[in-house]
């Protein structure tokens, strides 16, 4: 009977440690951080914080990458299932339209106190559903090294002697004309690195670029004091300065590293490796391409030499026209996985955002320009494509706000990547590709009612 009773007590202390053990796992689990990110380029540093963070609470952070121009259709797949993501990522108010049923109110949390300017969350009544996280800035990237060396020829054929002196799309043209021209001379390949087209590399052209155009447009809408609002409003567009985006594209697609029958398979990277290199002078793209820049095995381009101009195309004024500045990352919190996993996650970006060590991730790894009142001077990004865009926002212009927040869907941008490629292969007409931006909008928006 007492062999028995120390079987049976065996047993049930086996039985209670399995228990533990479970028990103990699915507390894990329910604490457990599921981050969708939005951007490739950056996901070896989100890898890193993950592993730090747990390192240091205990708490696990999974972070899964949509590939480039699929996040939505990640979000759509990965929201749904038993193990949904706990933080993802909206473009303002357009992702919050769509996704506004899974979005958490954030109003009470620190995060949100930590905005310098709260009016750049996305709010909808008294509710706060996305908090942006980052704010950028995108132009023309230039390098002046070369630009220098441009402005030193003696028959160069051009009266400006710098570079601060182009701010109109006719001096810029002037100046790339006469820089291919003497390509051999400056020891380049182009003056633009290739104008990325293949499938997913689209987005500098179809949203970046087209913004442009489209800002334009939605600022003569006096109806309304913000342009994202106009755009939101606007079931039709008449792509009234869409011969100002053509303006800016054919001079990059003219006078560029590569021919354009090849630009159907070049990537955002080949571009950025080509500027890196030295091969090209100019390239269109944001102050978060610095990473990719000084990444580049045999990168050449000196950190000083590093500059941002605005994209001119034309628009009268634009003398006066800054950088495109703005943001379309928000942070929102899955508002249906358990309250455990909401505060979890609120707590991991609050991390992110306040600690010494989260910090000096945001300023050191990842670049970015964040607009909370947590980091002191010395904790903003150093590099030279951030310190730009700080320098242009404390000129005397005015920025390009990012309308294309208010752009109908994805799927929009992608029909007008995919013109904008058969446009540069000769296989379209640019007044198709108009038709298919004004067609492609309003199907969109007709889609999204």
């Amino acid at each position: 009977m007492k062999k028995m009773n120390k079987k049976l007590m065996g047993v049930l202390l086996v039985a209670t440690l399995i228990a533990g053990l479970v028990a103990g796992c699915g507390k894990k689990d329910e604490k457990a951080i599921y981050f969708l990110n939005f951007k490739p380029e950056i996901a070896e540093v989100y890898e890193k914080i993950a592993k730090d963070y747990e390192a240091e609470t205990g708490v696990k952070v999974k972070v899964v990458t949509a590939a480039a121009g699929t996040y939505e259709t990640k979000l759509k797949s990965e929201i749904s299932k038993s193990d949904a993501p706990t933080i993802f990522q909206i473009n303002g108010p357009v992702g919050y339209e769509a996704w506004k049923d899974y979005t958490l109110d954030l109003k009470d949390t620190k995060l949100y106190s930590y905005l310098t300017d709260k009016s750049l969350a996305v709010t909808s009544g008294d509710g706060v559903y996305g908090i942006p996280y980052v704010v950028e800035g995108y132009g023309i990237i230039y390098n002046d090294a070369i630009m220098k060396k441009y402005f030193s020829l003696a028959d160069k054929a051009v009266s400006i002697s710098s570079t601060s002196e182009i701010n109109n799309y006719a001096t810029l043209k002037a100046v790339v004309e006469d820089m291919t021209a003497k390509k051999d001379q400056l020891g380049i390949k182009g003056v633009f690195s290739s104008t990325s087209l293949a499938a997913g590399e689209q987005w500098r052209w179809q949203s970046h670029l087209a913004n442009l155009p489209l800002f334009y447009e939605f600022k003569d809408n006096t109806a309304y004091d913000n342009t994202i609002l106009a755009g939101l409003a606007s079931d039709e567009i008449s792509f009234k300065y869409g011969d100002n985006f053509k303006n800016v594209f054919d001079l990059y697609t003219n006078n560029s590293v590569s021919n354009k029958s090849m630009l159907g398979s070049k990537t955002v990277a080949d571009s950025m490796a080509e500027f890196a290199l030295g091969q090209s002078a100019m390239v269109q793209n944001g102050n978060w391409a610095w990473s990719q820049i000084n990444g580049v095995d045999g990168n050449v381009v000196k950190s000083e030499d590093i500059k941002f101009m605005p994209i001119y195309t034309g628009v009268p004024g634009e003398e006066k026209q800054g950088l495109a500045v703005g943001t379309e990352n928000y942070f929102a919190i899955n508002g249906k996985v358990s309250a455990e996993k909401q505060q979890e996650s609120i707590a991991f970006l609050e991390w992110l955002f306040s600690s010494e060590k989260g910090k000096s991730y945001i300023t050191n790894d990842l670049g970015f320009i964040a607009p909370f009142n947590t980091f002191t001077d010395a904790e903003k990004p150093a590099d030279p494509l951030a310190k730009e865009v700080s320098n242009w926002m404390e000129k005397d212009v005015s920025s390009v706000v990012w309308t294309f927040a208010a752009f109908p869907s994805e799927d929009f941008k992608n029909y007008f990547g995919d013109a904008l490629l058969e446009y540069a292969q000769g296989n379209k007409t640019w007044d198709e590709v108009v038709t298919i931006v004004k067609d492609s909008w309003k199907s969109e928006k007709a889609k999204a009612k």
